[in-house]
């Protein structure tokens, strides 16, 4: 089935390569510029389509009678279809033509929200929300693979750290619109008009993108760079076959592994946030808008978060992400140990809490990525779209736990087990020392 998809989705061509210095030189400045921008606009409205769920949650829930563990059913069934999906997706977005592979999911993503959005009914939530899952899992391998294509291992730090801002400008954006939108025009509405950005997105994405330098007949990223590699690196290079990636390059590294099980945690944290944020803020009297304003602060300071993580690591750490991680991993720790201690000293307190939990949530989370993708550069998208399936299983078990805690223990409970989640992240990242610095 995978190799049928790969097929009508058709890997471009490699297009007759160019051979004017100046001309390659203008073409790769202006293509990498357009897919950068075009990567971060698409991802962006990708949680459009996602995170508008978790901002409308504590009205669907009083409007229609469900509880805080029926709501956690259906993001934790969401969770667990968007990770294994994403890992395929992943494999796919290896294969297939990322231009277009992006832009149908974000489509067919777009499609599941106004059916969503017309729903009532419990299980009609759990389906169309784990299709939905199913379809945005095709947001991160492409750009993955794109990333990895468009901009060499030297500069990865900055440029990944630019394009996973798309995640904080998204969620933001839709932590606004849809507060705006469910105050205003009823939760429904949450739904309905972010699909109909989505849909327009998905033309704009099949405009803009392009897969790789060779479908325009550029050089490789590393001979443009002037970091031609190894022989050994073109040996590892050349083209495998899936087992091989799959058996010899992904699932027999250890770093992948370790990052994996590292992001699992992260994602409980990041999750809990993101999607039980403005539960947690109701709970303590903070009004609706003011709850989404204060979760859109957690995705704009994570913004910053990532982009100087992605920097300190490729100019202060020599490129290891592992010590970088750690030391965003302990800030978190100590955050989260703020909001144990005191956890309503006000909503100028809370705010400022929400925005330091997005800086060291977003580091570690964006350098999980550029570490897979560094370690199998030719499965990029399938290296990433593992740590991915281990991050949605983290927010699987983060969704089901945290509605469960909430409705039986009360809020304290839910921030000692996302403290205990950031603790032991930590250690898995300082795993990856030795490993690291060894690689």
């Amino acid at each position: 089935m995978i190799n049928r998809l790969i097929g009508a989705l058709g890997l471009p061509p490699a297009a007759p390569r160019i051979t004017d210095t100046a001309e390659v030189k203008r073409l790769y400045q202006h293509w990498r510029m357009r897919t950068l921008y075009s990567m971060v606009i698409g991802y962006a409205i990708f949680y459009f389509c996602r995170k508008n769920l978790s901002i409308a949650n504590p009205v669907i829930r009083e409007e229609l009678g469900m509880s805080a563990t029926e709501m956690g059913l259906v993001l934790a069934v969401h969770s667990i279809v968007y990770g294994v999906s994403k890992f395929l997706s992943g494999i796919v977005a290896d294969r297939a033509n990322a231009r277009y592979f992006m832009a149908i999911g974000l489509l067919a993503s777009a499609t599941l929200n106004v059916f969503f959005g017309l729903s009532s009914v419990l299980w009609f939530f759990v389906i169309f929300w784990a299709l939905n899952g199913v379809f945005q899992a095709s947001g991160v391998p492409p750009c993955s693979r794109m990333l990895t294509a468009w901009f060499s291992k030297k500069e990865s730090g900055l440029y990944w750290g630019l394009w996973n801002a798309s995640h904080q400008i998204g969620g933001f954006g839709i932590s606004v619109l849809a507060g705006f939108l469910t105050a205003n025009y009823g939760w429904r509405s949450a739904f309905v008009v972010p699909a109909i950005i989505a849909g327009i997105t998905a033309l704009f994405l099949m405009e803009r993108l392009r897969d790789r330098p060779a479908a325009l007949g550029l050089p490789p990223i590393n001979e443009y760079r002037g970091e031609a590699p190894s022989e050994k690196s073109k040996a590892d290079d050349a083209e495998l076959s899936l087992s091989d990636l799959l058996l010899h390059h992904v699932l027999n590294n250890r770093v992948v592994w370790l990052v994996c099980f590292a992001n699992f945690f992260v994602y409980v944290v990041r999750i809990g946030f993101l999607d039980w944020g403005t539960s947690y803020l109701s709970e303590l009297g903070v009004e609706g808008d003011t709850a989404g304003w204060i979760v859109g602060l957690f995705e704009i300071t994570g913004l910053f978060g990532a982009l100087a993580a992605g920097l300190i690591s490729d100019h202060l750490t020599g490129g290891r992400r592992g010590p970088v991680s750690m030391i965003y991993m302990t800030g978190l720790i100590g955050t989260l140990l703020l909001f144990w201690l005191f956890p309503g000293a006000g909503v100028w307190y809370l705010a400022l809490l929400f925005g330091l939990v997005g800086v060291f949530v977003y580091g570690p989370q964006m350098l999980v990525a550029v570490v897979a993708a560094q370690a199998v550069p030719k499965g990029a998208g399938t290296a990433v779209g593992l740590t991915g399936l281990f991050g949605y299983l983290g927010a699987f078990a983060c969704s089901l736990i945290t509605g469960y805690l909430l409705d039986n223990f009360g809020k304290e409970a839910v921030i000692e087990f996302y403290l205990a989640s950031a603790i032991i992240g930590t250690l898995l990242f300082a795993l990856t020392l030795g490993s690291e610095r060894k690689s």
